[in-house]
């Protein structure tokens, strides 16, 4: 009779999830301190980016080390944001937003992801245009319609441009110049988000058939994997998200 994995084996495989989740949120600190503002209540970027890091039970020294070496303060490694868009499996859009120290690495590791899976690396601007900045802050209500109103009424007040309720959560949503001061105005308000963060949302949504989607998910958890990719946006209409 086969056994499942082992207490040690399901541990350990815990550790590599965790430390590939630290690896990316260190790299989004460092890339954030690079403004030269390396007090999180000055650098709005990089306040959100310790949240996450705190939420995700990283230590403060080891955020002051990553804000350090933004700086410069610690003589680290130059790392770089760059965007790369393209087209996956069924002509799906996709932008992948890297943070790396070696940018030839990370588009030939992105254009084989793609190309493996049916996919195609493709010009800057060649789908960025079908999505916009936008501000994404995510509450959880459990369907209670006077929490959902609260947050209704908050977020408008704030300057939002709309609250979607669906599942039990309440996702707020407005422009991405807009997003700092009202997720602020959330916080004053005695909200307590379960997610906050500015990302590349499309227009459309696009259905895909089942075949291309199993396709598509493949390709998503191929990209999550890769040290150098941050964000993975893309417009296919998925009957449930990828697993994490």
């Amino acid at each position: 009779m086969g056994r499942g994995p082992s207490i040690e084996g399901r541990k350990n495989a815990e550790d590599a999830k965790r430390a590939k989740v630290f690896t990316k949120l260190i790299r989004e600190i460092t890339v954030a301190a690079r403004s030269g503002v390396v007090d999180p209540a000055g650098n709005p970027r990089l306040r959100s980016a310790v949240d996450k890091a705190l939420s995700a039970n990283m230590t403060k020294d080891t955020i002051e080390r990553a804000i350090k070496r933004g700086s410069g303060a610690d003589g680290g490694a130059d790392m770089q944001e760059v965007r790369y868009e393209g087209y996956g499996p069924g002509g799906v859009a996709i932008i992948i937003d890297c943070v790396t120290d070696n940018t030839t690495r990370a588009v030939a590791d992105v254009r084989h992801a793609l190309t493996k899976h049916g996919g195609n690396l493709g010009t800057n601007g060649s789908v960025s245009f079908q999505f916009a900045r936008t501000g994404e802050i995510v509450f959880a209500t459990g369907g209670d319609a006077a929490r959902e109103e609260k947050i209704l009424e908050a977020a408008l007040e704030a300057g939002a441009d709309d609250v979607v309720n669906e599942g039990g959560m309440s996702t707020v949503l407005c422009a991405g110049e807009h997003y700092h001061a009202v997720e602020e105005a959330l916080k004053s308000a005695g909200l307590k988000a379960e997610s906050s963060d500015l990302v590349m949302r499309p227009a459309n949504r696009v259905a895909v058939p089942a075949e291309v989607e199993d396709t598509l998910r493949d390709l998503i958890e191929w990209l999550e994997e890769l040290d150098d990719v941050h964000e993975i946006y893309h417009n296919a209409a998925l009957t449930a998200p990828v697993e994490g």
